[in-house]
């Protein structure tokens, strides 16, 4: 990478990345790739992957430092 190529520190937060994410993430719903990913992740967990990724969502449980509150939080109780 030359010097010219470089990119600059943006300091806290890079806006240049966060720009193009976010033009990625609006082309990607513009042209429908939402429902289309909705609808694989549909077949993924009621299909043959199902036990694929249970297996790794426990994988990734046991590895966590703690659990998410809202995972076990007792929504009848009032707080």
């Amino acid at each position: 990478m030359t010097d010219k190529e470089k990119q600059p520190n943006e300091g806290e937060g890079n806006r240049t990345a966060a720009r193009a994410y976010n033009q990625d993430q609006q082309a990607f719903v513009k042209k429908g790739g939402v429902q289309q990913a909705a609808e694989e992740a549909r077949e993924a967990v009621e299909g043959d992957e199902r036990a694929e990724l249970d297996a790794a969502r426990a994988e990734a449980k046991s590895r966590a430092k703690e659990h998410d509150p809202e995972e076990r939080r007792d929504y009848s109780r009032k707080e």
